[in-house]
Formats: structure tokens, sequence, C-alpha cells
């Protein structure tokens, strides 16, 4: 609340990034980890592509979800968390009626923000090889239809770029510049791998600007300090709660396979931790009151 008025999830992630340390939002692939985020005091959350695409199909983030289902999977998660919710909007899903379309639907699922890259459909992640991109003047002329459509409301539009693994640094440089000159509140340099490339992006791209740091690559050495350093203003970390959640359910289903029996097996929430962590309490209490 500000003011006696309720802030939206966009209102709330531009005060947060007019503040002066950097914005932290761990990636969640559904609404159960975007639940786990919050739980751990994030302020932000940011709805991965990559993890949406591995929940709901168990494939590849190569282009297979529609614009239909990621805007339902953004709508369930801003409804099972209060903090900002950040969603990948991958392409915008098609040619300026699609952007339109996708903007108004991802309005309506409350996103605080979306990012929207300019790879050439069918698209990849971003740390993948094989992307294609589009030329740079239908890039920005894509996003400047995405920020019109946006109009007077609050969710903010980030301008990405997977120049870098196809182009290299120069031109992913360039195309940072020309998506903030179009207008973008934010923009996205993604496939670093490497902290040299970095620093390179930090040091050559002025203005508020997004990082992804992706579990396995040598960034993951710098500390929130150091991005906050070097001139970040969001980090997002991607993969780090699904990777995590993977193995541990790869390693408590071996032992059980292997025993027998759950017990003895990775360290698991109790029932009860579980319950409250999906809110059940809050059920059972409109139950009690006003259930038949």
């Amino acid at each position: 609340m500000a003011g006696g008025v309720l802030l939206t999830g966009g209102a709330t992630l531009k005060t947060l990034l007019e503040g002066r340390e950097i914005v932290l939002a761990p990636g969640a692939p559904d609404s159960i980890t975007a639940r786990l985020v919050e739980a751990a005091g994030f302020p932000t959350v940011y709805m991965t592509g990559f993890g949406a695409t591995a929940s709901r199909l168990g494939m590849p983030d190569i282009g297979l979800l529609s614009q239909t289902e990621m805007t339902e999977h953004a709508r369930n998660m801003t409804r099972a968390v209060t903090i900002p919710v950040i969603a990948d909007a991958d392409t915008g899903y098609g040619g300026p009626s699609n952007i339109d379309r996708t903007v108004h639907e991802f309005l309506c699922a409350g996103a605080a923000a979306i990012h929207l890259e300019d790879q050439a459909m069918p698209k990849r992640c971003g740390q993948t090889s094989g992307v294609r991109l589009l030329d740079a003047e239908s890039s920005v002329k894509r996003l400047r239809c995405a920020l019109e459509a946006r109009g007077s409301a609050d969710m903010l539009v980030i301008g990405r770029t997977d120049a870098l693994p196809a182009q290299g640094i120069n031109e992913a440089v360039r195309r940072a510049r020309l998506y903030q000159d179009a207008g973008a509140d934010l923009v996205f340099v993604d496939g670093i791998k490497k902290i040299s490339e970095l620093e390179a992006v930090a040091a050559a791209v002025e203005g508020p600007k997004v990082v992804s740091i992706v579990d396995g690559n040598e960034t993951t050495r710098l500390t929130a300090t150091d991005l906050q350093e070097l001139g970040f203003s969001l980090a997002f970390y991607a993969v780090t709660a699904l990777f995590t959640a993977t193995r541990a359910v790869a390693d408590a289903l071996s032992h059980l396979r292997t025993a027998g029996t759950p017990a003895g097996g990775p360290p698991q929430h109790s029932y009860t931790e579980f319950s409250q962590l999906v809110g059940a309490d809050f059920h059972t209490d409109l139950d009690d009151r006003f259930g038949g």
C-alpha cells in the first residue's frame, strides 16, 4: 500500500528498481516454486520460459508453448504470490497484431513486466546454439508496437537481444542501445556465459539493464553486490530452483527405488510444512466458517 492505494505489480517493481540495491528475481518454473521464492524473502520472481516449458511439457525451450499457454501460466503465478511477477513473453508470438494481443493478455494476467526477444521463430533458449535473429530494424518496430500496446499501464517492457551467441558482443551492444532508444524500460542481453562478456555489456550499455546468471556458467562466481557495482538493475537466476528441484527429485526417486522406502532419503518438507506453503490453512478456515 502507498498512500492508501494498492500498488500494481508493475508499480511495485518500478519502486524496487528505483532503489539503491539490485533487484534479484529467482526463476520459477511453476506457481509452487513462485511461492517458495516469495517465502524465501525475494522481492520479485521471474517466470522463466525455459522452466515453464519443462514443467508443462517436459520438453526443451524451443518455442513449443503458445501465447495462450504462457499467459495462463503467468496468470496462475500472479494469483499464487503477492510479489511482482516478471514474465517471459518470447518473441510476441507473431506479427504486430499478435504482439498487441500478447501485451494485453499479460496485462490481464497481472504481470509486472515482460521481456520480448529479437529471435526469429522457432525461437530457442538464449543459452543454446542455433539462435536466429530478426533484423534490428524489424525488432525495433516490434518493440515499439509492444510499448504502444502497453500505453499508460504500469507493466514494464524489457527489450531482450539474443545477438550475443549469434553475432557477437558488438551487435548485442548495438541492439541493446537501439532498444533503449525505442523506449524499452530496461534492456537485456541474453546468452552471457563468461564474466568477460558480462563486464563488456556492463561497460558499453548505460542505463537500466538486466543480467541473467545461469547455473553452470562462470558468471555464478559474481555476487549480487558485484553485479550491482557493475551497474545492473535486475538479475535473473532463471534455472537455480529448477535444476535444484529436479536433482532433488531424481535423488529421492533413486533412493526409493534402491531402498524400497522414502525413509532415509534426501530431506523433505513435512506434510504440515507443505500444506502451509500452499495456503491450506486459509481454505480450511473458509470451510470452517462458511462450509455446510
